[in-house]
This record gives C-alpha cells, sequence and structure tokens, in this order.
C-alpha cells in the first residue's frame, strides 16, 4: 500500500470514528486519536524529516491535504451534535402557545368605596358637585372658621392628631382633618371669589367625601374614617330642602321605601337648629330599630361669614354622614374592623 492510499484509508477511518461519536466527550476523544499530540497524522508529519527533500515536499503536501479534510470533518460533526444537543433542550423546554394563559386574579373596589361612589352618583344626580381639599388642615379651617370655639373638646390633643414640625414639637395650628367640613369653608371662599363680580352669588351645591382622622377605635368606629358632607347654599334654602334631600336620598342608597326617617333636635356648633338624623327599617334583622346615621342643620351665621357670604342674605344648609356606618347597615355588617383588616376572605364576599 503506498502513502496516498495509507493516507485516504486513514481519513475514513477518522470520519467513521467522528460519526460513531454521540457525545462532545467521545469526539474529543476521536479527534485526539488523529490529530492529538500522539496522534495518527500528527506522528505523519513528525516523520518527514527521515525523507528526501524531494518526497518530503511531496508527501507534506498529501499528509496536510488529509489533515485538512480530517480537521473538516470534524468540525462537521462538532457543530451536528451542537445542533442536536439544541434540538433536544428545545423539545424538552418546548411551550404551547397556543394554549390559553394563566389567569390573573382580578381585583375589585373596596365596599365602602363602591358605597362612596354610589353616594356620590345619587348626589351628582341632583346637581350636586364634589369637592375635595387637603387632609392635613389648619385649625382655623378646621375648627375655628367652624365656629368651634377654643376651649372645646375636640381640639384636645387626646382627641385629635396634631403635627410635630421638625424639632419634634406639636403643631397646635396644623392638624389632620377632624371632618370633611374645611373642604365646604374653602368650597366657599372660592365660590365667593370667583362671583364677586355679579349681584347676588349662585347657589352653592357640594358634597365633600374622603378620609378623616380622630382619637377613637372601636367596634364601631376606627383612628381613620370616611365621611361625606354635603352643603347647599343660596338665597331661600330652608330646613324643608334639607329634609326632602336626605331623605331622598336614603330611600335611594339603601333602594327601599321600607324604611322611616326622623329628625331629631341636636346641638352642633356648626349649624343652628342642628339635628340627627336617625333611620328605622320595616324589616329584616334590624326592624323597628332607630340608627342614628347622621347629623344636619341650618348653617350657623359665623360659618356662613367665615365663608364670605352675608348670612342677612343667604342661608344654607349642611349635612354629614359616614359611608363606612352606610356600608355596614347596606351589608349587614356588625364590626367596622372587618373592613380595615385586609382580609381577602370578607372582601371577596362583595364581588
Amino acid at each position: 500500500m503506498d502513502n496516498q492510499e495509507q493516507l485516504a484509508e486513514l481519513v475514513s477511518k477518522a470520519i467513521a470514528d467522528f460519526s460513531a461519536a454521540t457525545l462532545p466527550a467521545e469526539l474529543e476523544d476521536a479527534k485526539a486519536k488523529y490529530l492529538g499530540k500522539d496522534g495518527s497524522l500528527t506522528a505523519l508529519l513528525k516523520g518527514l524529516g527521515r525523507l528526501q527533500p524531494d518526497e518530503r515536499k511531496t508527501v507534506g503536501a498529501q499528509i496536510n491535504r488529509a489533515k485538512e479534510t480530517v480537521e473538516l470533518a470534524l468540525v462537521t460533526r462538532r457543530e451536528a451534535l451542537r445542533d442536536a444537543q439544541l434540538e433536544a433542550q428545545l423539545t424538552a423546554e418546548a411551550l404551547d402557545v397556543t394554549l390559553p394563559g394563566r389567569g390573573r386574579m382580578r381585583g375589585g373596589l373596596h365596599p365602602v368605596s363602591m358605597s362612596l361612589e354610589r353616594i356620590e352618583a345619587l348626589f351628582r344626580s341632583i346637581g350636586f358637585e364634589v369637592a375635595d381639599g387637603p387632609e392635613i388642615e389648619t385649625d382655623w379651617h378646621n375648627f375655628t372658621a367652624l365656629n368651634t370655639p377654643d376651649n372645646h373638646p375636640a381640639r384636645s390633643m387626646h382627641d385629635t392628631f396634631y403635627l410635630h414640625d421638625t424639632d419634634g414639637k406639636i403643631q397646635q395650628d396644623v392638624l389632620l382633618r377632624t371632618h370633611t367640613s374645611p373642604v365646604q369653608i374653602r368650597a366657599m371662599l372660592a365660590h365667593v371669589e370667583r362671583y364677586k363680580h355679579l349681584p347676588a352669588l349662585p347657589e352653592l351645591r357640594i358634597l365633600c367625601p374622603g378620609r378623616v382622622y380622630r382619637v377613637d377605635s372601636d367596634a364601631t368606629h376606627s383612628p381613620m374614617f370616611h365621611q361625606a358632607e354635603g352643603l347647599w347654599v343660596g338665597e331661600h334654602v330652608s330646613f324643608a330642602d334639607l329634609k326632602g334631600v336626605v331623605t331622598d336620598f336614603l330611600h335611594n342608597f339603601f333602594e327601599s321605601d321600607d324604611l322611616k326617617v326622623r329628625f331629631r333636635p341636636s346641638f352642633f356648633p356648626f349649624t343652628e337648629p342642628s339635628a340627627e338624623i336617625d333611620v328605622a327599617f320595616m324589616s329584616g334583622a334590624l326592624e323597628g330599630r332607630w340608627l342614628e346615621i347622621a347629623g344636619c342643620g341650618m348653617m350657623h351665621p359665623n360659618v356662613l361669614r367665615c365663608g364670605g357670604f352675608d348670612p342677612e342674605k343667604y342661608t344654607g344648609f349642611a349635612f354629614g354622614m359616614g359611608p363606612d356606618r352606610l356600608t355596614m347597615l347596606r351589608y349587614g355588617v356588625n364590626d367596622l374592623r372587618l373592613f380595615f383588616e385586609s382580609d381577602l376572605r370578607f372582601l371577596k364576599q362583595f364581588h
């Protein structure tokens, strides 16, 4: 067998060994057999030094061509194994993109938020606008402008959340609002400023919903709770208007004509005369029981004056109710704290 036939046989064996390798490690072992430090082709190249110059040139060219063929076969097989490995991985990790995706849990409104939206919608339907204001208030807007004197118990640090300044000292004139009534003062002042060029001010009808804060916590009270207060100021607003608005609202909110509403005389510093609003359901678990749900009254002249209105020319009424309490009655919940414990088992019942 001459040298060229020997090289052809060596190349054929190398290609066969490469093709038989099914793992990268097996392929590297086969490579070392032919192209490694002690490999067959490497040995032939080392033996060229023993040949005559003319023969060395011819045989060297033949060996190099054989080596190139073997190296090409090695690269081809290496790429084939890599492609096969990738294909196997893709098959094992395949995703069926035609399957429906994983569903995401849908959230929903908190029951108190649902009540607030319902209250706002009902008052908008009779011409009220929704007004908003800051939760951090001044003493003047929260108390003084609402005819609440300096010695009123609500101003006590035991009953109200006052804020601290950067030095840690209590700021006696900055607090978390205890009701949404300050929004009424701000709205009245803005209304008067806007229409001061007119000979007579147009009516002002607003609803002020929002969070308020008091030092109070039990089954029916929370340090943070919600209020929705209403205000109607005009030239001929009367207590009869107040009774009509509130009574109509309660029947619509509870979606029932089977309830009674009464106005019980009371006292609030910002209204005169004042009344508590009670309801009694004529059926259900609360049948026949009178429940206090709101306070109301005709606006005190001092409050109208602080809001920029002339109490000799304009009158108005105001009312305040607790959406949290209304939500409890609407859904039959007897503990206010359940609404704010973030227990999904409880909250999911409302969706």
